[in-house]
This record gives structure tokens, sequence and C-alpha cells, in this order.
């Protein structure tokens, strides 16, 4: 994830991503790989070495990143209006920097083809788009157009017209509907997560269960190791004893 980061920090321009997000994905993989590392460093080293104060920063590191997982969850289910107002938000400034990245650009057409949607909540957003604008004085030949994958991929057709978005914004809703997929990609996700709540469950089960794990074992060693500890003083302490 370092790598990762690092890799996408130096070669690539984050104006783009900075523009959709809040934060700049790079430096959030460097930042994420560093704490993956100290919290995995201290739990091992402190297993090998039986280490208490190190089993204890890893146990509370755990406990943190557990709490705050359950927290996001619940503040984003109880505030899902929020939560998709901010997802909104984030599409429609992709959209407006869809050619400005080559990433952000295939990301985009991979998130239409995969949900059969056209923009964030309908095909017209893509006119927020410079290059995709209706203005009369847009001298984009992708004016009024859609991205390709935007149309309804035929399964018989082996190569892809990448013009068949031509014009599109200029057609009425139902017209669209023939070349086009006109529904947004907001309610296609909503109802894809609707749909897959069972799969999203065992997923969060998934990475909540060997936390769990981590947090009861290293409580356990260190509960070992302290009576490990107590015992050792004890027998001195009787040892002493003996010989006065």
């Amino acid at each position: 994830m370092v790598l990762i980061g690092v890799y996408a920090r130096t070669m690539k321009h984050a104006e783009a991503a900075l523009a959709c997000l809040s934060v700049d994905p790079a430096i959030m993989l460097m930042v994420v790989g560093v704490l993956m590392f100290v919290i995995t460093f201290c739990g091992c080293v402190g297993s090998l070495r039986e280490n208490i104060c190190l089993l204890q920063t890893f146990c509370v590191c755990l406990t943190v990143i557990f709490i705050l997982q359950l927290v996001a969850g619940v503040l984003g289910f109880v505030f899902s209006d929020k939560a998709r107002n901010k997802v909104t938000e984030m599409i429609n400034k992709a959209i407006v920097h869809y050619r400005d990245d080559i990433d952000l650009q295939n990301l985009i057409d991979f998130g239409q083809k995969e949900f059969g949607c056209c923009g964030g909540v309908t095909y017209t957003d893509w006119s927020q788009n410079m290059y995709f604008n209706c203005k009369d004085n847009n001298p984009s030949r992708e004016r009024c157009s859609v991205p390709f994958s935007c149309c309804i991929m035929s399964k018989d057709k082996m190569v892809i017209n990448t013009m068949c978005g031509q014009g599109m914004q200029e057609l009425e809703y139902v017209q669209a509907g023939n070349h086009i997929h006109t529904n947004g990609c907001i309610d296609k996700l909503v109802n894809w997560i609707h749909s897959n709540l069972f799969l999203l469950g065992g997923i969060a089960l998934g990475l909540a269960i060997p936390q769990l794990v981590g947090i009861l074992l290293s409580q356990i060693l260190i509960n070992q190791i302290k009576d490990q500890i107590e015992l050792q003083n004890y027998n001195q302490k009787h040892r002493s004893d003996l010989w006065s």
C-alpha cells in the first residue's frame, strides 16, 4: 500500500483526484500502509518478546479501529441522506474532471458499464463537463454527447462504437433510452446496496471478526504474561525467605 501510494504520488498528478475527493488517495494509501505496519509490528514483536507495552498498544489500536468502523457504519445508516448527497457531489465533480485523468475516466466508464447507468442523477448530468456541454458556443465535437460507456451495448457486436453517445443529450428521455442508459448511477448504486445487504454484512463481519479475535488473543496473552511475572516474583520472594 505504501509503495502504491508513493508511485501514485510521484508519477501521477493528483489535481483531478483532489477535485473529486477531500483527501488525496495516494497520501491516504501511504498513511494507512504505515499505520498497518506499525500496528502489526507491535502485535508481532510484542507476542514474540512477550512485551506487555507493545501488546497493549496493539490491543488499544485494534479496539479504536473497530469502534471507528462501528461509528462510521452507524452514522452512514442514520445520516443516509447526507451520505447520498455527498456521493452525488463527488460523482458530479468526477464528471467535471472526466477528461483530466485517464484513470478517473476509466473508473467512471467501468462504473457506468457495470451498473448500466449514465451520469449522477440522469444522463443530462454530462452537460456539466466542458466537452459534453450543450451550450451553442461549445466548439467540442462531443457537444451534447455522453461517453460511450453510457450506451446500451449489444452482445452481438464485437467492435464497440465509441461515438454511440453522440448528440444523446439533445434527445428526449424516451428517445435517448433506446440508445443509452438514461438512469443515473446514484439510484443504481443505492438499489445495488439494498439488494446486496447480506453480502455487505458478510464482508463487514469478515473484517470485524479478525479484529475482535486479535483483541481477545492479545488480552489473553497480556494476562498470561502478568501471571508469569507475578509467579516469578512470588517464587523469588519465597526463596529469599528460605535463605534468611
